[in-house]
């Protein structure tokens, strides 16, 4: 609805006019009849002396002696009276003058004076005057006593007890409540003089009140107590000033509560609900009289004692609950419902927290009652107990037991079901959820309460911090929580606590549990226990964590028994848990654990072979169950159930059981890892370990094994091979194993175990290859013989000599050697001296500096190397390839050369070298055996040379160690220590060459082989590393149509054969000739030889003579092309994948031209391979298996695509660079790419023979490859960022998931920077797109991986960046203004607001010392941006945002000259933000009305400064936004305070004023502007602009039209409050505008409306101003302006309909009376008071039917029921007093006796208009605005308001209202709930910023 002022009815004419009170129409219920005195003369003059004296208060009252003259007059006037008159004229008036004169402000003499007055007229009135009277003069006699001096309590008490008291009842009844208030405060010191005579007048009104036909009472004077009693619990529990009389008068007159029958006494205390009258009987009447007909407000009254602030009234409730209301009472017990004595016990044990000792004794003894008393039995020698049998004692239970037994009984139940409640509250407040860990571990103090309380909330409270955990805000909340409940566990006792956990533990894994879920749950409980709590006292650790392990053990047999349960999550996850839970147990647990002590003897011995039989597990268990179940884990009540040494046996028993059942078990295979962990701390810690059956262990073992060696290729063995290997290392590792261990059958063992591992090293599998290596190394440790382990694998090696009757490696055996000596052989160092512990086999099998993985790889090694003999297998090329990329290869040179060394026949050789004699002919003869060993060494040394990479030279340069020699014991002086294993071969083969032939011992065959492998190793040798064979092709078309053909066959050795002669052919046919040194075909380029080349191809302008030449020629044949996609592509040519790159690169350097124009379907040829194989990687570690056909090695497939791809872009891109003729040298990427300096366009020539556009769409064609590059390698790059959420989801194959995804990073990381070597900005355009555009990459890479992969280039560091992104702006921007060689190519999508927005986002990532580096530049660009800044229009205001970046990271660094660096930036940013403002003068208002839809308000005010993603921001061209973001910060970007007031001057000037002044204000304002004015108002320099400003824009008079509450409240209001405490003058210079009603001048017509509506907005918009002042203020912020205020108020109170301004604006003082009840303490309110009862009075009564008065239209009456709404749901202590005129705030809200008439304003409103209405009431309409959150609201919503019309008000709003009114405030105060300050404030708020309401 709109509740426009304009369009609400005015009377006519004007009631009245001048500055007198407003007559005020009463309700006249009983008296006489008003009109008729009027006709009386004397009563018409008695009045108008009234009337005079009344004037003076208007006039005359400046000082305190003013009052008293204005009540001298005025008590002239009353007495003054004509005989027979009982009346006083004006009395609504005179009532509220004399309300005014008791302020606590005034001098005691004012207020005695006041109370004569009082004294005279309730004298005059009489008792049936006053009885009418009393809701006139009441309110203001209430407060008096809080404040009256020692003079003046005497007269008010006269007055109540003379005056007050003798009224009849019914008066009374509902101002009782009141009363009460009123006199408490006489009972606050018990030593006054008064206090007896308050308590004689408070007995008085208890015996007074009531009816006498009170609701199911028999006695009337109870019936009245009662009433009494209900009316002082409500007074205590609202009014906590009170509180205090009200316990003074509690401990004086509360009935002993404590009285109990025996009936009642054998009623169990469980859950009843109180009835009225069911307890009755045998109730005294007293008790009956304070618990009826409520006994919940009795509870709420002691509750609200023990929670007040004030230590002595805590105290005070706590002595009450003591001497009046024991726990056994009868009304605790039977009249109460459960929750109320729940509250009341909470509430009484919530005191502990305060420790304070004297509220510590009386709660112990309120809740363990009192102190037995003793009899003495020994006095009476006949007593029944005495007699008997002699020696028979009759058991006594001591005190203690008693109480605790009293506890148990009355109190145990509420109070754990009170802290239950605290412990599951939803709260996340920490204090909250601490709370209940506090309250426990003082009650823990005595031990008759902790033992039974203890128990019962154990558990949930450590489940409470377990979940907390999930929902703290914060990890220091959550450490604070903890931290309590940490000292609440540490209090409690070991056995107690391990008593609560066992119980979990058992009920977790019962087999009758269904719920594994549940369950599961359970144990992740006991596994936050064991992680966050301590559990290391000694009994813990010795007695009963092992009985836990033991149980738990026991429990888990079953479950592991059970192959049924194989496939549910929720079971696996369970046993998971509890295996965990036992290890870390086990951890705890030391050896002395398992140790009887010596001084207690062995009470059983265990039978260890009966363990196994069910009867004896359960027990067990029984045992310790009973142990911590009747004894609750005492040990001083009873000893452990089971000796130490005992419980260590069982468990080895029951572990050794658990792990040997593991290995026969597919089904837990992941759970052996962790049984294993447990036995081997089992084995450890267990001295009696020896007792395990040794062969069955072993023979558990032996049968895995051979099950795992039947079974090689299933995969779920692994677990459970690891396992066995970790169980068989254990028992070999431990202490005495030789002794039980024979190594026959670990030679049976070993070997069947690495069989189950072998299929695990498979590259196809890369799942456990790391896991699978590591487990063969910890075989090697244990193996009796070095050779065991060694033999194994070679004979794996070899296959099924059935299915291999040639004993030759198989292709899948070497590729598993290849995988085992990746991860066990390391890579070389550089250093010859750390190669000391490489290999050196000896003779007679000694081995000295020996490493282990390269022994036990030696002789599968050398069957490995064996294959290179036949180039006509599979596994030739698997060897070549495998060789080519081995980094460790001078580790097989050692090898072979420590073996070649070996043999005798070497070393005599090498010593008849040396001595050139006939002796050492005859000694070689004798050595000739050895000739087959030196042959067939020397030939592998051969492959190695043929088919390795160059590093086999560097291998060969190094120098020899002359073991030989040594071991001879000869030193050989001639021998060059430092001689390099190529020179030692070359010796050794030109001795071998020499060698005669042998008639006798030696074979020529032999020989002759010996010489042609010496021959050719000599000639591999003497050429070096560029000469390959060599042979002549000369049809290549046949051969390419071969080679194709071969594809389709998937023949790999006749692909390999045709590439190497296709090549071949093609060079010849570039050259013309043969080719004298060709690149090997076998070999693959290194990494450095990668980075050179790419380094040369991408920055070099200088062709090879050689590349020059063939490129020279005609171009290779059209079918080659094809043919190369088509083998790069095939899956068939994936094992021979490296021979086709290095192929393709062979055949691209054939290419001239026609490379670049058919690079596109090459590299996209290669990036759907790699994508293809990297979807297929990615599979391999997940759960899913993937979809697409399986991929062989997708790892060595990935880096072998991915070399070709980056060769091919080198090559494309080397002829690119050849081609461009004329252009300057590209600046290599460490000197800055930037475009300042002299940027001259147009200045260079071309002189090409090629035209330009041919050049530029070859440019475009590798750029546009280059791209797809990057975002291919930029993928796979993500898979392993931290920021990408990883597919891992197996743990077992954690280590080769980090293997594999490091080293494709590596890989990528490798490509990447050749490319930006090479087109750095085109590169980084790319990442920028696809930071923009996540979703083109698919990789789910968040946009921070960017900036990671960037931070981590080398090409891509800050220097180099930054210029490039400038460049990249500037081709977009100003593109002449670049030098050609700088320009982007614009193929990505990006504008030039999308690279600043990067570049922001990019600079705020960097580190701050990173600024030394761009600084410059950024200066630069800056300073050349501000030279033509136009181009820039688009970029500038983001532009501004990346200055102030750098000041506030300049502000963090010390590098440079500060003062000018700081001095230039501030510089720099003034000029932009000029620039800013001129070019785009109106960008802000369009971009400010674009976002009223809905988006201006989305942002919070308190939103983070920094983020990475300013995609999420508002928009880059929001200058407003962008400043708003910038100011916080401009004291480190601007130093200079003349700076400052400048930015803010011209903020100022462009940004507020013209929003301020833009015709849809306030409509236009955002979030940014208003924080740009906040930031302004915290800089000091600024503060004289923004005031100005700020108070332009609250003075409009379209302020209040704003459209969101949300802006006003987080924005305006915070303004507000900065501009009050800048000026404290603001209310003043409001106030100075108020001006007072009048009617002179006023005529009638159309002018005077136009006048009186101009006066009346006028005026509302002051009173808005100044109420939103006082909401936006501090509490208490105009304190000092209160009086003037009032006067004004005052002033503007008397305006009637004609008046100007109209009383229209009643509704608006209405408001500012809400937001001064809100922002002021209510005792500065006393003045205040009056008026506002008075004024609400007024304003309600004008609802009455036929009372309707044109003051109040329906929109002030509305705006005054929400100031009483308010009112209620404060509830101050002085309004308290006056709450019953409007609402019946006793208990007769409720309980209605049976002939109630409504005294309360409201009550009777409410029956009038139901009286008056046209339909009915409906019962079910209902106004409450309550939530879940448990605080009180307003009834009265605005938007409730809002959606009704106007013509309904009265009838949905207003009448719902009324009847809810008092029952609602009744129910709130018996909630206890705590006033919602904030819903209030809102509200007022709303109807302040709601413009439909102004005229």
């Amino acid at each position: 609805m709109s509740l426009d002022a304009v369009h609400i009815d005015r009377s006519v004419s004007p009631a009245s006019s001048g500055r007198s009170s407003p007559v005020v129409n009463l309700r006249t219920r009983v008296g006489i009849d008003e009109a008729s005195l009027r006709k009386d003369k004397s009563y018409r003059r008695y009045a108008s002396g009234i009337e005079r004296a009344l004037s003076l208060f208007d006039t005359a009252l400046q000082e305190w002696a003013d009052y008293i003259s204005f009540l001298g007059r005025l008590l002239k006037a009353i007495q003054a009276k004509p005989p027979g008159i009982r009346d006083v004229p004006l009395k609504a008036i005179v009532a509220k003058r004399l309300a005014q004169c008791l302020n606590p402000s005034l001098p005691s003499g004012v207020h005695q004076k006041t109370l004569e007055v009082y004294a005279l007229i309730f004298s005059l009135l009489g008792k049936d005057g006053l009885e009418r009277d009393l809701p006139l003069y009441l309110p203001g006699l209430s407060p008096t006593l809080s404040f009256a001096s020692l003079s003046i309590k005497p007269n008010l008490l006269s007055l109540f007890e003379t005056s007050i008291l003798p009224l009849d009842p019914v008066t009374l009844r509902p101002a009782l409540k009141a009363i009460i208030l009123a006199l408490l405060p006489g009972l606050e010191e018990a030593t006054s003089e008064e206090f007896e005579r308050t308590l004689r007048v408070l007995d008085g009104f208890r015996y007074a009140v009531g009816p006498k036909q009170e609701i199911g009472s028999h006695d009337p004077e109870a019936a009245g107590e009662q009433f009494f009693w209900q009316c002082l619990f409500l007074a205590s529990i609202t009014s906590s000033s009170r509180r205090q009389g009200a316990l003074a008068y509690l401990l004086r007159n509360l009935p002993q509560l404590g009285t109990s029958s025996e009936t009642n006494m054998k009623v169990p205390n469980s859950d009843r609900e109180f009835k009225s009258g069911n307890d009755q009987n045998g109730v005294p009447p007293a008790i009956e009289a304070v618990s009826s007909p409520e006994p919940g407000l009795l509870i709420r009254c002691f509750v609200a004692g023990l929670r007040d602030e004030q230590l002595l009234i805590q105290r005070g409730f706590l002595d009450l609950l003591v001497t009046h209301l024991p726990l056994d009472s009868t009304v605790l017990q039977h009249k109460v419902v459960v929750e109320d004595l729940e509250r009341l016990v909470a509430a009484a044990a919530s005191v502990v927290i305060r420790r304070d000792m004297s509220l510590n004794r009386r709660l112990w003894t309120w809740f363990l009652g009192p102190e037995p008393s003793v009899e003495h039995h020994n006095d009476a020698p006949n007593s029944p107990s005495s007699s008997g049998s002699e020696g028979t004692i009759t058991p006594k239970l001591g005190s203690g037991d008693v109480r605790s037994r009293y506890f148990e009984r009355y109190g145990l139940t509420p109070l754990v079901r009170s802290i239950c409640r605290m412990i599951e509250s939803k709260s996340t407040i920490p204090l909250e959820k601490a709370r209940p860990f506090r309250i426990c571990l003082s009650l823990m103090d005595r031990w008759e309460i902790g033992v039974l309380l203890v128990p019962r909330i154990f558990l949930s409270g450590l489940e409470s911090v377990w979940q907390y955990q999930k929902v703290a805000t914060s990890r220091e909340a959550f450490i604070e929580v903890l931290r309590s409940a940490n000292v609440f566990f540490d209090g409690v006792e070991s056995g107690l606590i391990w008593s609560e956990l066992t119980t979990v533990i058992v009920s977790a894994l019962d087999e009758k549990e269904h719920d594994k879920q549940a369950a599961r749950k359970r144990l992740e409980l006991i596994l936050f226990t064991l992680s966050h709590f301590n559990l290391q006292e000694e009994e813990m650790l010795v007695v009963h964590i092992p009985l836990v392990i033991l149980v738990l053990l026991i429990k888990l047999q079953p479950s592991l028994q059970n192959p049924s349960v194989q496939s549910s999550t929720d079971y696996n996850d369970l046993i998971q848990n509890a295996l965990k839970i036992a290890d870390r147990l086990l951890e705890m647990v030391p050896e002395r654990a398992f140790i009887n002590d010596p001084s207690e003897q062995a009470r059983s011995d265990w039978n260890l072979e009966g363990r196994n039989l069910p009867l004896r597990d359960q027990e067990i268990v029984n045992k310790v169950l009973h142990f911590y179940g009747h004894f609750r884990g005492n040990l001083e009540l009873a000893p452990p159930p089971i000796e130490a040494n005992i419980v260590g046996v069982l468990l080895l028993g029951y572990a050794d059981q658990m792990v040997t059942r593991e290995l026969q078990s597919d089904y837990y295979a992941s759970h052996v890892e962790i049984e294993i962990a447990i036995f081997d701390k089992l084995i450890h810690k267990v001295s009696s370990w020896s007792v395990l059956d040794k062969e069955r262990v072993l023979s558990r073992i032996m049968q895995a094994s051979d099950r795992f060696a039947a079974e090689p290729e299933k995969a779920q063995h692994f677990p459970a091979i690891a396992a066995a290997v970790s169980l068989l290392e254990l028992i070999c590792s431990t202490g005495a194993s030789s002794s039980w261990v024979p190594d026959s059958q670990i030679r049976k063992i070993i070997p069947s175990l690495i069989t189950g591992i072998w299929p695990d090293l498979s590259p196809s599998k890369p799942k456990y290859n790391v896991e699978a290596v590591r487990c063969i190394r910890r075989l090697q440790s244990i193996s009796p013989h070095i050779q065991l382990v060694e033999g194994s694998i070679a004979t794996l090696m070899l296959g099924n000599a059935i299915n291999n009757p040639t004993r030759v490696v198989e292709i899948e055996g070497a590729r598993r050697l290849a995988t085992l000596w990746a991860h066990s052989v390391p890579a070389p160092s550089g250093s010859r001296d750390r190669r000391s512990s490489l290999v050196r086999i000896l003779a007679g099998s000694k081995v000295q500096d020996v490493s282990i993985e390269t022994i036990t790889l030696a002789r599968p090694l050398l069957l490995l190397l064996d294959s290179l003999a036949d180039a006509q297998t599979d596994l030739f090329v698997f060897a070549t390839n495998w060789l080519q990329s081995l980094p460790s290869i001078n580790t097989i040179i050692d090898l072979l050369m420590s073996r070649l060394q070996a043999l005798p026949y070497v070393k005599q050789l090498s010593i008849n070298m040396l001595e050139r004699s006939g002796r050492g002919r005859g000694d070689l003869l004798s050595l000739a055996d050895d000739l087959g060993q030196c042959l067939y060494h020397l030939e592998i040394v051969s492959y190695l040379i043929r088919y390795s990479t160059n590093n086999v030279w560097q291998a060969l340069a190094s120098p020899i160690i002359n073991d030989a020699n040594e071991l001879n014991g000869q030193v050989d002086s001639d021998l060059d220590t430092g001689m390099s294993i190529q020179i030692y071969l070359a010796r050794i083969s030109l001795s071998l060459l020499g060698q005669p032939d042998s008639d006798q011992t030696t074979p020529n065959f032999r020989t002759s082989a010996l010489r042609r492998a010496a021959a050719f190793l000599l000639q591999q040798l003497l050429l070096g590393p560029s000469t390959v064979a060599y042979m002549e092709m000369n049809v290549e078309l046949v051969l390419i149509e071969k080679l194709a053909w071969s594809i389709v066959q998937g023949d790999i050795l006749l692909q390999i054969s045709l590439m190497e002669l296709v090549s071949i052919a093609l060079r010849i046919r570039g050259n013309g000739t043969r080719s004298n040194a060709p690149d090997p075909l076998h070999r693959r380029t290194t990494s450095r030889e990668t980075v050179r080349s790419m380094s040369r191809l991408s920055m070099s302008t200088e062709r090879s003579e050689k590349d020059h030449n063939i490129s020279g020629q005609s171009s290779p044949p059209p079918g080659l092309l094809d043919c190369l996609i088509s083998g790069l592509s095939s899956e068939g040519s994936r094992p021979v994948l490296d021979n086709w790159v290095r192929f393709l690169d062979e055949c691209l350097r054939f290419y001239p031209e026609v490379a670049i124009q058919f690079l596109i379907p090459l590299v996209d040829n290669f990036c759907t391979s790699i994508g293809s194989v990297f979807r297929n990687l990615q599979s391999n570690f997940t759960d899913s298996p993937p979809e697409s056909l399986h991929i062989s090695e997708p790892t060595a497939s990935l880096i072998s695509l991915l070399s070709g791809l980056e060769q091919a872009l080198a090559r494309a891109h080397d002829r690119l660079t050849t081609n461009e003729v004329g252009t300057v040298s590209v600046k290599s990427p460490e000197q800055p790419q930037g475009f300042f300096g002299t940027m001259v366009s147009g200045v260079f020539t071309s002189e090409t023979y090629m035209s330009r556009n041919t050049t530029a769409n070859n440019r475009l064609t590798v750029l546009l490859c280059f791209k797809d590059a990057v975002r291919v390698c930029f993928r796979i790059w993500s898979w392993g960022d931290y920021g990408v959420e990883s597919p891992l989801r197996d743990r077992a194959a954690s280590a080769s998931f980090n293997y594999t995804s490091l080293r494709m990073r590596n890989r990528t990381r490798r490509i990447l920077e050749h490319l930006f070597a090479a087109e750095a900005l085109e590169c980084l355009e790319t990442l920028i797109e696809s930071w923009h555009k996540p979703d083109t990459i698919g990789s789910g890479a968040q946009p921070s991986t960017v900036f990671n992969l960037l931070h981590v280039l080398d090409g891509s560091r800050p220097k180099n960046t930054i210029p490039a992104i400038f460049n990249a702006m500037y081709s977009r921007t100003n593109p002449t203004a670049l030098d050609p060689v700088r320009k982007s190519t614009l193929t990505s999508d990006l504008s030039d607001i999308n690279l600043v927005v990067f570049l922001v986002a990019y600079t705020r990532s960097l580190e701050d010392d990173a600024m030394d580096e761009i600084w410059t530049d950024c200066m630069t660009f800056l300073k050349d941006v501000l030279t033509n800044p136009l181009p820039h229009r688009q970029t500038l205001p983001k532009l501004l945002e990346f200055t102030a970046v750098l000041g506030e990271k300049v502000d963090n660094t010390n590098f440079g000259e500060q003062r000018k660096m700081r001095r230039d930036l501030g510089d720099l940013f003034v000029r932009l933000l000029t620039a800013v403002f001129t070019i785009k003068p109106l960008g802000f208002p369009q971009e400010s009305t674009q976002s009223i839809g809905g988006d201006k308000f989305s942002h919070d005010i308190n939103r983070p400064r920094q983020s990475l993603d300013i995609r999420k921001t508002s928009t880059p061209e929001d200058v407003v936004a962008i400043l708003a973001l910038i100011l916080p910060n401009i004291s480190k970007i601007l130093v200079d305070s003349d700076r400052i007031l400048a930015t803010a001057a011209a903020i100022s000037a462009h940004v507020i004023v013209p929003s301020i002044k833009w015709k849809t204000f306030p409509e236009n304002m955002t979030r940014n502007t208003l924080e740009i004015l906040y930031s302004l108002s915290r800089i000091p320099e600024a503060s004289k602009t923004w005031r100005k400003d700020f108070g332009e824009a609250f003075n409009d008079p379209k302020f209040f039209c704003a459209a969101s509450l949300d802006l006003a409240e987080k924005g305006w209001l915070p303004l507000l409050q900065q501009w009050t405490l800048a000026d404290k003058d603001r209310m003043l210079d409001l106030m100075s505008r108020l001006s007072s009603p009048t009617s002179a001048g006023i005529v009638f017509g159309v002018g005077a409306s136009s006048a009186r509506l101009e006066a009346d907005r006028r005026t509302q918009l002051v009173l808005r101003r100044m109420a939103t002042l006082v909401l936006a203020a501090v509490n208490d912020g105009f304190v000092t302006n209160l009086p003037a205020l009032q006067e004004k108020l005052v002033d503007l109170l008397t305006a009637t309909a004609a008046s100007s301004p109209s009383s229209t604006t009643r509704a608006e003082i209405y408001m500012l009376l809400r937001a001064l009840v809100l922002k002021t303490s209510t005792v500065h309110m006393a003045s205040l008071w009056p008026i506002i009862s008075s004024e609400l009075h007024d304003a309600i009564l004008s609802l009455f039917p036929g009372q309707a008065h044109d003051t109040y239209n329906l929109y002030c009456v509305l705006q005054a029921c929400k100031l009483l709404d308010a009112l209620l749901t404060i509830a101050p202590d002085d309004f308290q007093m006056q709450e019953w005129l409007f609402i019946t705030d006793t208990i007769d809200a409720v309980y209605r006796p049976a002939q109630w008439d409504p005294i309360a304003l409201v009550d009777e409103l409410a029956e009038g208009l139901d009286s008056e209405a046209k339909t009915p009431h409906n019962t079910t309409a209902s106004l409450l605005n309550f939530t879940q959150s448990g605080n009180r609201k307003p009834l009265l919503s605005s938007i409730v308001v809002k959606s009704i019309s106007k013509e309904d008000i009265i009838e949905r709003i207003l009448r719902p209202f009324f009847r809810q009114l008092s029952i609602n405030a009744f129910e709130s105060t018996y909630s206890m709930e705590a006033p919602d300050w904030k819903s209030c404030a809102d509200d007022l708020l709303t109807d302040l910023f709601d413009d439909n309401t102004l005229v």
